[in-house]
């Protein structure tokens, strides 16, 4: 398949379909592990009662290396791409931003990162990330969505959150009714 036998899309196609399958799960994690011994509580001098404590803020070491997730569960996506399609696929992951499901790809980027000296090993290898639904295109030669059940650079979950807030935004409340619908239809004449 070519790259122009597969449809431009506004809006990430997938988003919906990940809205049913990312799953939530609740973890609780405890702030400190030293105890009450740490503790600095204000004590009201009259009564004796409790009136706050501190919290203890920990400092964590965090990784700055850039990443992007690749989920288990859809690897058998790639058991068929080619050897160009893998290359592109690492192009790609590079152009990745945080919380987004959207990249911007430049083909001479591209071609840079894969060592490619022409343009169609690159499309043979877009066609191949799109058929294989781990991409789709986007609005313009050089917007593609990436398939968030595949991969992602964050926390799919707060991302999905975020995409079902902006649906609801957009799709408005049904009982209320727009100021234009309002309006009886004008005519001259």
């Amino acid at each position: 398949m070519k790259l122009s036998d597969f449809e431009k899309n506004r809006t990430n196609p997938f988003l919906d379909k990940a809205l049913d399958e990312v799953q939530i799960s609740r973890k609780y994690k405890t702030a400190t592990r030293t105890g009450e011994s740490a503790m600095l509580q204000a004590f009201d001098p009259n009564t004796g009662e409790i009136l706050g404590h501190t919290m203890f803020i920990r400092e964590i070491e965090v990784d700055e290396e850039k990443f992007t997730k690749l989920y288990l569960s859809q690897f058998e996506s790639f058991w068929e791409l080619s050897k160009p399609a893998i290359r592109v696929f690492g192009y790609i992951m590079q152009k990745m931003k945080p919380k987004s499901d959207k990249l911007e790809f430049f083909i001479d980027e591209c071609m840079e990162y894969t060592h490619y000296k022409s343009i169609k090993p690159i499309y043979a290898a877009l066609a191949s990330l799109i058929e294989a639904k781990i991409i789709a295109r986007g609005y313009n030669e050089n917007v593609y969505f990436i398939n968030p059940m595949i991969m992602f650079n964050g926390d799919r979950v707060s991302f999905v959150r975020s995409y079902v807030k902006k649906k609801k935004l957009k799709q408005g409340d049904p009982q209320q009714l727009s100021v234009f619908d309002a309006i009886p239809p004008f005519s001259i004449g």
